[in-house]
């Protein structure tokens, strides 16, 4: 009795779930239905914004990189990539990030603190010559665009003792081109699929290009299943992980069934030390007092919450269960999709920004693209 009380929601959500792939990804659609090469990029020049230069070029690219990837140009699809390519870029292959060297020269003195490098060192390491004539300093002062940055960077990893120190082999410009996509994201996604189109560099490097940094930038927003009903979630799932958006709601399903406040950041097993040092979470240590009522011992809500970051997460029974009893509780239906409460932090930002101010710029700008499409 109590399978067949399940499978009526299951399969409904199970539709609602196909709806969105169909809109958003149209990943079932035969290719022959689908527009020519041709088609899309006249469609990708139609839909861009008026400031954008070298249009064909863009459009070329981004084509490119839906036909790679095996993504549907639908509408809806098309003016993703061009919503979170313009908030992000506005179009530009290498964006400027103003007051970048000050950036720079901070997180150098910053790592230098962390690793008790006195700062009189790292003033004098920075003041040697570097291959070009100018001294390191100078040519960080200098920089204008996270690429110039990443390759300083190499340069002092491998060619000075103190760089190499500080920067312990790994560059710390963690995003690039004109999507601002994770270079991590992309060096995992080249090594699961191999990057389609000859490049002489690393993956890093073509991270910094127009083709690699929008072919890594489509992957992450579309190449992955969602059941999300709105692009949003799917914008916020860019700047803070895939499924963060779906996370959010459960925390809130979890909230409401325990009463326990939570932060809705959709991080339901985290990756940083815990405050009790053991390693649980607050979700999951909310999640454990529901243990007698979802008939799991703790090991079970661990290993279900650790697939988190994957679809068929919430076609599980801890997840399913949550929800109903959280529903029972608050006797009605509770959002299967939520912005994550999430405040950004970089070095490059000053402001107070959080991802549901990213999603909802994006969305805007998404808004507008589907304006522009001919009725």
């Amino acid at each position: 009795m109590r399978n067949q009380r399940h499978a009526l929601p299951r399969l409904l959500r199970h539709a609602t779930a196909l709806v969105a792939a169909l809109a958003l990804l149209a990943g079932c659609d035969d290719s022959a239905s689908r527009p020519s090469p041709e088609q899309t990029r006249r469609t990708l020049e139609r839909l861009m914004p008026r400031h954008v230069k070298d249009r064909a070029g863009w459009a070329s690219d981004i084509q490119a990189s839906f036909a790679a990837l095996d993504i549907a140009p639908t509408h809806a699809n098309l003016c993703s990539v061009i919503a979170v390519t313009d908030q992000e870029s506005n179009f530009s292959p290498q964006p400027k990030v103003p007051g970048l060297g000050k950036i720079a020269r901070r997180e150098i003195e910053a790592r230098a603190e962390r690793k008790h490098v006195p700062l009189f060192l790292v003033r004098a390491a920075l003041q040697l010559e570097s291959p070009d004539g100018r001294t390191w300093d100078q040519r960080i002062a200098e920089v204008q665009t996270e690429k110039e940055l990443s390759d300083i960077y190499e340069e002092l990893i491998a060619k000075v003792p103190m760089g190499r120190r500080l920067l312990a082999d790994a560059n710390p410009v963690r995003t690039g081109g004109p999507m601002q996509v994770s270079i991590a994201f992309a060096e995992a996604h080249a090594g699961d699929r191999s990057y389609p189109f000859a490049h002489a560099g690393s993956i890093r490097h073509e991270v910094f290009t127009r083709r690699g940094g929008m072919y890594f930038g489509i992957a992450h927003l579309l190449d992955y299943p969602a059941s999300y009903e709105k692009p949003i979630h799917r914008f916020a799932d860019f700047n803070a992980g895939h499924y963060a958006s779906r996370n959010a709601a459960f925390q809130n399903a979890v909230s409401a069934a325990t009463g326990i406040a939570l932060d809705l950041d959709g991080d339901l097993v985290p990756h940083r030390r815990t405050k009790a040092g053991d390693g649980v979470g607050d979700t999951e240590r909310a999640v454990r007092m529901l243990a007698p009522k979802l008939g799991m011992d703790h090991a079970q809500i661990r290993r279900a919450l650790s697939n988190a970051h994957r679809r068929g997460f919430e076609d599980s029974p801890l997840y399913v269960r949550v929800f109903e009893i959280a529903e029972k509780k608050k006797g009605k239906a509770l959002p299967r999709a939520m912005l994550p409460r999430i405040r950004l932090h970089s070095p490059k930002i000053t402001r107070r920004l959080t991802t549901a101010w990213f999603a909802n710029r994006v969305d805007t700008r998404y808004r507008a693209c589907m304006a522009r499409i001919p009725r």
